[in-house]
């Protein structure tokens, strides 16, 4: 029988001393490989983006080593110049609801380098596992941005969000608003940090993500051109391949079920929509009113992995889904309506001010390109004319998706060095 939401609630909660020692289990990271300093304690009322610990996870001696992590990881060595060294930042930041929390993240800093560095903020795709994080992984998909902006002169921050990394909870995907508080608090930590390392950071943050993290670019970027920071600024934005209009564009391509979009991602988007979304919004009382089996919402409790989840899935949407989930994506309503608006705002609601570029491959499997496209064109209501860059056919693991990010890292690299 259905679970009923406020035991669901109760069931899901978990200490975080409890999800850190599984995650750092989980990551095999070494204590001997690392070093750690934590913040000293304050009885002052916690003050969001405070630096918690920082832990040097490794070091890339020089820029060979640099380039050997890119090509191990499939991306582009040619823009390394230098070794990195990276670390895990935990810091302190609001959840979805608003509430004091914690969150982790990956800083990235380029060795040989002294003075003010220019700043990138680098937002991740999507993972279901609370590992697939670019703090609890390396020479994976997930950190290969961080090192190649690293390695060509910039100091990166890249956030783990919130319910992922050592974070404690369950992740709120697409979840804008918190995508971009858990962004802007990490700038803080890190601008905390640097100092101890005989550098700053500039005002000016270079801005992109991918995917997922594309729209949390994009939110990113509105608050720090809006002055939510008092000291970092917009300077530039390069989001890839995103799903700027999930209920108009996304959501639509995924139950069409027509060949344009892959149907096994699919089939995750569709149930993880409706599973994270409830998480923030009420979107239903029990997973059994839109799910023909309810334990696919377990699926997304952080602790199963991508292929874990992909395996357990039905074959089709009819399968997944009850004819009152399907009619709930097809035609939002209630919290599922109110979130998906928030998640669709990220080019609706203003203008950047900062160079921009949106980055696209024709093809793409998961992100349907119509999101970018309505994102340029949401924009020349508003005036401005945003170049989109179509990267081309480029696969990874035999995803043009995939292969955006790393085609579309190569290339913002670039555009950001031009910017200096």
């Amino acid at each position: 029988m259905p679970v009923a939401r406020t035991a669901r609630r109760h069931l899901r909660v978990t200490t975080a001393a409890t999800v850190v020692a599984t995650i750092l289990a989980g990551a095999g990271v070494a204590a001997a490989e690392s070093r750690t300093a934590t913040a000293p304690s304050s009885t002052a009322a916690p003050q969001r983006g405070t630096l918690l610990s920082a832990e040097l996870l490794y070091t890339l001696t020089s820029r060979k080593d640099s380039a050997a992590e890119l090509t191990s990881s499939g991306y582009d060595p040619g823009a390394a110049r230098h070794g990195v060294d990276a670390y895990r930042l935990v810091y302190r930041t609001i959840d979805a609801k608003g509430r004091p929390t914690t969150a982790s993240g990956l800083f990235t800093l380029p060795r040989g380098v002294q003075g003010r560095l220019p700043t990138v903020s680098f937002a991740h795709g999507t993972g279901v596992h609370r590992i697939d994080a670019p703090s609890m992984q390396r020479k994976v998909f997930l950190t290969g941005p961080s090192i190649t902006y690293a390695s060509a002169g910039f100091a990166t921050v890249a956030p783990d969000y919130l319910g992922m990394g050592t974070g404690p909870g369950k992740h709120p995907w697409m979840d804008v608003p918190s995508e971009t508080t858990a962004s802007l608090d990490l700038l803080r930590a890190a601008r905390q940090f640097t100092p101890r390392t005989g550098r700053t950071l500039d005002r000016d943050v270079l801005v992109t993500g991918f995917s997922q993290g594309a729209s949390a670019s994009l939110g990113l970027g509105r608050a720090l051109q809006a002055g939510e920071d008092r000291h970092f600024r917009l300077g530039a934005l390069a989001p890839i391949s995103g799903a700027y209009d999930f209920a108009g564009a996304e959501i639509p391509a995924l139950l069409a079920d027509d060949g344009e979009l892959e149907p096994r991602s699919s089939m995750a988007y569709a149930a993880y929509t409706l599973v994270a979304f409830d998480r923030v919004h009420d979107v239903y009382e029990n997973p059994g009113e839109v799910f023909r089996d309810p334990a696919v919402e377990e699926l997304f409790d952080g602790m199963h992995t991508g292929p874990q989840m992909i395996s357990a899935l039905p074959r089709t949407l009819d399968e997944l889904l009850t004819p009152y989930g399907r009619d709930l994506l097809a035609s939002p309503k209630g919290g599922l309506a109110a979130g998906l608006r928030a998640t669709d705002s990220v080019c609706k609601d203003w203008k950047p001010e900062a160079p921009t570029r949106l980055y696209m491959a024709q093809g793409d499997e998961q992100a349907t390109v119509r999101n970018t496209a309505n994102c340029a064109a949401d924009f020349r209501k508003r005036g401005i004319g945003v170049p989109v860059v179509d990267l081309g056919a480029v696969d990874h693991q035999k995803s043009r998706h995939l292969g955006s990010n790393v085609r579309g890292t190569a290339e913002v690299v670039r555009w950001f060095s031009t910017l200096r």
